[in-house]
């Protein structure tokens, strides 16, 4: 029997209902990218938030793609179960905060009218670096088929560009206020890029939804932090003799969960800091801290750990040959980059990723970590090692974790999952072992305007290169 609000009779009094009544709740939210993440994260504040007294910020989630996750939660009627894990044990609650799910191919208009509604006060998004359509200088990539199909006007859109430049039209028509503009993706000062390519692309398209957004819509800065690893057929078969009920919905995360988010509102906003989210004035030095000590370390442990024939973080941080490295790449080459924060001691900081990254009750593919690491390798690895090498410092455990990403990228292991794939693939069949790193990091390099390696480092980098690839 499949979960649904008609059949929450058979449930099992295990797992914690919404405390609200969710017939009740308007849609304040429209969120793009309806994945695990979200679902674990934001709509699960939402959710405490509206349990706690809030008010009509239900959410409907917008799917660009694929109409795989409409499938998985409308015939539930938008409920899912968490299930957080530890070595204590697990947690299971029911989330009511997704009354809707839109496939925009499908149905591109729909999405238009929700994001051009008067109930909606915030759009999120949980896209990946690569639903930014960034080029690798951090502009906005007009050449892309996407983008210039929706720079054109025709047709239904295809980016979240597209989407709300229509909408903001439907709005100023109507008279409606603006909109918080909430990035959620692991990218350093996320609402400044959001702010600026839409930004770029609005003074292409529509030079006067542009001024309309400037003045009143805001794009608010975020850090986000929570693992949630692929849910597989599996866990979905466990979860159903555990609730007795199948919910295809499912998502396993683990108990800890951070979210700082810039004081920056629009308009309206749930009191998310009542249910322990963190509204600041400054999200920078939080966000930093994540994506050098945690993100980057997640990265490193996944190519690494393939690389030494792994399929999990827990086992890779386990192997007496890459913990050391992992624990140099975080508590000294990530943690010597960071300006000081009153609040957070970075020796402590590292002993609960460590402690979140052995969570064995918790698998988390290190495949799934490995995906796009184009996008990620800047903000995680390249910013850091330039303020080091700037300072003159050791940056070994960093060479160690690009030599296995250049590795993984070659792709004879296994196909490689990234929007660069084939460009990195012709520049390894074109320059090889020996090339390969002038060709990524040196003057003219793909990632110089990240980090331009000097001749020393460039022979430094290859050496790690050669003596990994032994």
């Amino acid at each position: 029997m499949r979960l649904s609000e008609a059949n929450l009779s058979a449930l099992s009094p295990h797992v914690a209902l919404p405390g609200y009544d969710r017939a009740a709740q308007r849609v304040g939210i429209v969120h793009f990218g309806i994945g695990a993440f979200h679902r674990a994260h934001q709509a699960a504040y939402t959710d405490d938030a509206m349990a706690a007294g809030e008010r009509d910020w239900a959410i409907t989630g917008v799917s660009l793609r694929s109409g795989s996750i409409r499938d998985q939660m409308m015939p539930q009627d938008g409920l899912y179960t968490i299930v957080e894990r530890s070595s204590a044990g697990s947690a299971l609650r029911l989330i009511g905060a997704v009354t809707a799910v839109l496939v925009a191919p499908e149905t591109p208009q729909a999405v238009i009218d929700a994001l051009g509604s008067a109930d909606t006060h915030i759009v999120s998004f949980t896209i990946t670096e690569k639903g930014y359509w960034r080029r690798a200088d951090g502009g906005l990539d007009i050449a892309a088929a996407d983008v210039a199909h929706d720079l054109s006007g025709a047709g239904a859109p295809r980016t979240i560009y597209g989407f709300l430049a229509k909408a903001f039209v439907q709005r100023r028509a109507n008279g409606l206020p603006g909109l918080t503009l909430l990035t959620c993706d692991n990218l350093a000062e996320n609402g400044e890029i959001l702010a600026g390519l839409l930004g770029d692309f609005l003074d292409r398209a529509d030079p006067e939804s542009a001024s309309w957004f400037r003045m009143h819509c805001t794009c608010p800065s975020t850090m986000v932090d929570r693992i949630v690893p692929a849910t597989t057929p599996g866990d979905r078969d466990t979860l159903t003799a555990e609730i007795g009920l199948r919910d295809e919905a499912l998502v396993l995360t683990e108990a800890f969960r951070q979210w700082v988010i810039e004081d920056k509102f629009a308009g309206p906003r749930p009191l998310w800091e009542n249910v322990g989210a963190q509204i600041v004035a400054d999200v920078r030095p939080y966000e930093i801290a994540k994506l050098r000590m945690l993100n980057g370390a997640h990265s490193a442990i996944a190519y690494l750990g393939l690389r030494a024939g792994h399929d999990y973080v827990h086992q890779a941080v386990a192997d007496s040959t890459i913990r050391p490295l992992i624990e140099t790449l975080m508590r000294q080459e990530a943690a010597a980059t960071l300006d000081p924060l009153a609040d957070m001691d970075t020796n402590a900081y590292a002993d609960a990723l460590f402690a979140r990254f052995s969570n064995s009750a918790l698998p988390h593919r290190l495949i799934q970590i490995a995906m796009d690491g184009s996008q990620k390798i800047p903000q995680r690895w390249l910013q850091p090692l330039v303020i080091n090498r700037n300072c003159g410092r050791d940056c070994s455990a960093t060479f160690t974790a690009l030599a296995a990403w250049l590795l993984h990228i070659r792709g004879d292991a296994r196909p490689v999952d990234d929007p660069m794939a084939g460009e990195l693939a012709g520049l390894w069949a074109r320059h090889g072992l020996e090339g390969i790193v002038a060709a990524l990091f040196g003057t003219d390099g793909v990632f110089a305007a990240s980090w331009t390696a000097s001749p020393q480092d460039q022979q430094a980098l290859t050496a790690h290169l050669m003596m990994l690839a032994v």
